[in-house]
C-alpha cells in the first residue's frame, strides 16, 4: 500500500512541477525600456546613446541593469530561415553586435516579442515559432524578453496561460538565463497563474504619463474586464494594487508598468510619490523617460538609494493599504515589513491625495506590523527628507504634507 501511494505521489509531482522557463527573480528587475519615449521609432544610435548614459549618469551603478528594446526593432518579415530579424536600416550592425556592445558596458540587453501571430504593430510575433525565436535570442546573448499580448489571434482557443507557458518552456530549453517578463495587461488575472512560468507579469493596462487623470474607460480596480491597453494614471495604478500587493513574493513580481519619472508631466512631489509606491509595492523599476534629457531633480529621484533599497529589500514583502487610518480620496497610509520580515522594521507611506496641504496622523497601534508589541517607541527616519526624526512614542503626526506628496518613513526598534 505504501509503495502504491509513493508511486502516486511521484506521478502527481511530475505532473504539477512546471517545466517552464522561470528564472528565479529574487528581487524586482531594474532597467530602461524604449517604449514610453520612442514607441516603435527606435534605432541603433538611440539604444547605444541611452546605454552609455545609463552608465555615465550613475543609474547602472544604482541597479538599473537592463537595456530593453521594445517594439520596433524588427523587420516586417522573418528571414529566409524563418527567424525574426532586425530592421537593417534601424539596426545596421545587427542585434548580436548591439548586445555585445551593451554587455561591454556592464549592462544586460532585453528584447521584445509577442504571444500572437503579430505584435502590436504587426511585426512578426512568436506564436508557433517559440522554440525558434527563443533559440535566436539565446544565440544573440539576449538576457531579457518582454512578451506582449497583442496579435493574440489564438486567444479564442488558447488561454493566455498556455500561450505564455510555451515561450517559457522554450526559453528554459535554450540553457541561457533569460528573464521572462509578461506583458498581458492583467488579462485573466495573472496573479493567480503567471508565477508558474514567468519572472514578472503586468497587472494592468498600460500606464499613461499622468499622476491622477486616466484615459477614458479605465476601471479603478484590479478585477475588471477592460484591463487592456488603457492609459492608467499613477494614482489608479496604486489603487489597483490594494487588491494585489499580497500576491507579491520573490520570483513573482506584479509589474505596475514603466516609470513616468522624467517625462515632464508631474511635479517633484508627484514623481516622488510615483517612485515611493512602485518601490514599496515591489514593482519592477523600469525607466521610461529619455534619460539623455532628464532633469536633475528627476534623476535624483531615480537615484535615491534609500527608496531603491526598499524595492530591493531581501524580504520581498509589498506594503499593504491600511483603510482604518486612510480616508478615501484624501489620505492613504500603507505599511510593510522590511529586512527579511524582522518585527519592528517597517516602511510606512503616507500620501496626501487631496488638493491642499494637510496633516496625517499615524498611530503605531494602527500599523499591523507594530501591533502586539510592548515597545511603545520607535526610531523614525524620514527618507525623502534624508533625516532621522529621533525616537517617537505612540504615534507620529506629519504636519503640512503637500498635495500629492508622500512621506516615506522607516520605523525600527529604538
Amino acid at each position: 500500500m505504501n509503495m502504491k501511494m509513493k508511486s502516486v505521489v511521484v506521478v502527481l509531482l511530475s505532473v504539477v512541477s512546471p517545466c517552464l522557463g522561470k528564472l528565479i527573480a529574487a528581487k524586482p528587475q531594474m532597467g530602461w525600456n524604449s517604449w514610453n519615449t520612442f514607441k516603435a521609432n527606435i534605432n541603433e544610435s538611440i539604444i547605444k546613446r541611452t546605454a552609455t548614459t545609463l552608465v555615465s549618469s550613475g543609474l547602472a551603478k544604482a541597479g538599473y541593469e537592463y537595456m530593453i528594446l521594445d517594439e520596433g526593432w524588427q523587420a516586417l518579415t522573418r528571414d529566409g530561415n524563418g527567424r525574426q530579424q532586425a530592421n537593417a536600416t534601424k539596426f545596421p550592425s545587427g542585434i548580436p553586435a548591439l548586445a555585445d556592445g551593451i554587455h561591454k558596458l556592464g549592462l544586460k540587453i532585453g528584447i521584445y516579442s509577442d504571444a500572437g501571430i503579430y505584435d502590436c504593430a504587426f511585426f512578426p510575433g512568436s506564436w508557433g515559432n517559440e522554440e525558434l525565436d527563443a533559440d535566436t535570442y539565446a544565440s544573440w546573448e539576449i538576457d531579457y524578453l518582454k512578451y506582449d499580448n497583442c496579435g493574440g489571434f489564438q486567444a479564442g482557443t488558447q488561454s493566455p496561460g498556455e500561450r505564455f507557458s510555451i515561450m517559457g518552456n522554450a526559453l528554459k530549453n535554450t540553457g541561457r538565463d533569460i528573464f521572462y517578463s509578461l506583458c498581458q495587461w492583467g488579462n485573466q488575472f495573472p496573479w493567480f497563474w503567471a508565477d508558474q512560468m514567468s519572472d514578472s507579469y503586468r497587472m494592468s493596462g498600460d500606464i499613461t504619463s499622468s499622476f491622477a487623470k486616466d484615459n477614458s474607460g479605465v476601471c479603478k480596480t484590479a478585477y475588471c474586464l477592460n484591463t487592456g491597453y488603457a492609459g492608467v494614471s499613477v494614482l489608479t495604478m496604486i489603487r489597483k494594487m490594494r487588491e494585489l500587493s499580497g500576491f507579491q513574493s520573490p520570483g513573482s513580481w506584479a509589474d505596475m508598468d514603466m516609470l513616468e519619472i522624467g517625462t515632464g508631466t508631474m511635479t517633484e512631489y508627484e514623481e516622488q510619490t510615483h517612485f515611493s509606491f512602485w518601490s514599496a509595492l515591489k514593482s519592477p523599476l523600469i525607466i521610461g523617460a529619455d534619460i539623455t534629457k532628464i532633469s536633475n531633480s528627476s534623476l535624483a529621484i531615480l537615484l535615491n538609494k534609500e527608496i531603491i533599497a526598499i524595492n530591493q529589500d531581501d524580504a520581498g514583502v509589498a506594503a499593504k493599504y491600511l483603510p482604518d487610518i486612510s480616508t478615501e480620496g484624501s489620505v492613504q497610509v500603507w505599511a510593510g515589513l522590511l529586512g527579511a520580515g524582522n518585527f519592528g522594521h517597517v516602511v510606512i507611506l503616507a500620501l496626501n491625495e487631496g488638493g491642499n496641504a494637510t496633516s496625517i496622523r499615524v498611530p503605531w497601534s494602527s500599523i499591523p506590523q507594530l501591533q502586539n508589541n510592548s515597545r511603545a517607541s520607535y526610531n523614525v527616519r524620514d527618507v525623502w527628507a534624508g533625516k532621522n526624526l529621533g525616537t517617537i512614542q505612540t504615534e507620529i503626526t506629519l504636519a503640512n504634507v503637500s498635495s500629492h506628496q508622500t512621506k516615506v518613513l522607516i520605523v525600527s526598534r529604538s
